[in-house]
């Protein structure tokens, strides 16, 4: 059985099963929520945003459409592949890694979409990543972070489940260990079997104000779902937070 090498999320996001599983995304609704949220920023035309882990590049392609330049960065090396070709003369994409400063005291604003953080093994590194945002955002710079609610997924964590896409059965169990959620995928493939693991810390509001504090954001607002309504710690299925650098 053909398993993941190093870190996860190096290895399962280069494969093109990663992109056959989660073809059926919701772009329209993705727009939709890019339109609210920019609507809600209010931003300057002048704006200069990041977005950070940009998967393939689909929410830095609606917000450059919007009229703001948008540089895209994801650690896969392939979906920056797939993100290069909507470049142009204010948009850009490039392989790089949320730990580390990309540019620093240069963008106005940084995205961190669709439950984009919180990948790594050592809890540290969320603050590694939160650091390196201060560090490239200009002053009075916001951070925008689309997060799961991890209550209200816990509280819904659907075990076990079977999608048939592309002729291939991925066979996907879900579990909690107190910290991470992990999601595991098992299927075949020309007589192959493989197994991966996506796994992503659970992290709940007032983890994520205290991390925040600790890194020298100031919490604006907080909202719920993609139409940025109020959040409710049992019923939203999101975690939208936007933060100012103090």
């Amino acid at each position: 059985m053909a398993q993941q090498k190093g870190e996860w999320f190096e290895t399962w996001f280069d494969t093109r099963y990663y992109h056959i599983l989660y073809q059926n995304r919701d772009f329209s609704e993705a727009e939709r929520f890019i339109n609210n949220l920019l609507d809600d920023l209010d931003l300057s035309k002048s704006a200069n945003c990041l977005d950070l882990a940009c998967g393939k590049g689909r929410h830095s392609v609606f917000i450059n459409k919007k009229g703001f330049k948008v540089t895209g960065v994801d650690l896969s090396q392939n979906s920056i592949s797939e993100a290069k070709p909507f470049e142009n003369d204010s948009l850009s994409f490039d392989t790089h890694d949320m730990r580390e400063v990309y540019k620093e005291n240069t963008f106005d604003v940084v995205f961190n979409l669709f439950t984009s953080f919180g990948y790594f093994d050592d809890y540290e590194d969320n603050a590694k990543v939160l650091n390196s945002v201060h560090k490239m955002l200009v002053a009075d710079g916001l951070l925008v972070i689309d997060f799961m609610n991890a209550d209200f997924v816990l509280d819904n964590l659907v075990k076990k489940e079977v999608k048939t896409l592309d002729n291939i059965d991925f066979r996907i169990t879900k579990s909690y260990d107190g910290r991470h959620i992990f999601k595991d995928i098992n299927f075949s493939d020309e007589g192959k079997e493989y197994h991966f693991q996506e796994k992503v810390q659970a992290i709940k509001k007032d983890e994520f104000e205290m991390l925040l504090k600790e890194s020298g954001f100031e919490i604006e607002k907080i909202y719920g779902d993609f139409s940025l309504s109020p959040f409710s710690k049992e019923k939203s299925d999101r975690l939208i937070i936007i933060a100012k650098k103090k």
